[in-house]
């Protein structure tokens, strides 16, 4: 079993705090599982800066160019 942290999280408007608890409710869950969930879920996904480097990084030369794509869009309008 992985480590856990507890957080606190505070100055939550009422009106997040509500669809929280019923989102989490909806599904069966209490509300600091629900939460837990989808911060976890949150955190897998790569940020914006990691996926601007990821795209910088990939080797362009085996897709289409931009004359190819640009045609293709011209084809695809006629």
């Amino acid at each position: 079993m992985e480590d856990m942290a507890t957080l606190y999280i505070r100055d939550v408007p009422e009106a997040v705090a509500e669809s929280l608890k019923e989102r989490a409710a909806a599904v069966g869950m209490s509300l600091s599982a629900y939460v837990a969930r989808e911060l976890a879920d949150l955190a897998a996904r790569p940020t914006n800066a990691e996926i601007v480097e990821r795209l910088k990084s990939r080797d362009r030369r085996d897709g289409p160019s931009t004359a190819d794509i640009l045609e293709a869009v011209t084809q695809d309008r006629r």
